[in-house]
């Protein structure tokens, strides 16, 4: 008798080809206080915990999946991918 989940990973996964996922990049991360959140305004400058040489973080629904290196595209900001994460 077959393995009914072995015949149908194949179909499983062609039906997830098509789902969006959000991606997003962190820079790096900080913790700050409400007091200091409502000091923020234009020209603040808010230290994250990541040195700028240090790879940013490629995420998946949140989720990280990779690392890499900002590039500029054209005008817009791009992510050449240095490493998978997952």
């Amino acid at each position: 008798m077959p393995d009914s989940k072995g015949d149908r990973a194949p179909e499983t996964v062609g039906l997830l080809m098509h789902v969006p996922l959000r991606l997003s990049v962190e820079l790096g991360t900080t913790t700050m206080s409400i007091a200091d959140i409502l000091k923020v305004g234009a020209g603040s400058v808010i230290e994250l915990d990541r040195p700028i040489d240090r790879p940013v973080t490629l995420l998946a629904n949140d989720r990280p999946i990779a690392r890499g290196e900002i590039v500029a595209v054209d005008e817009n900001f791009g992510l050449r991918i240095t490493e998978l994460v997952l």
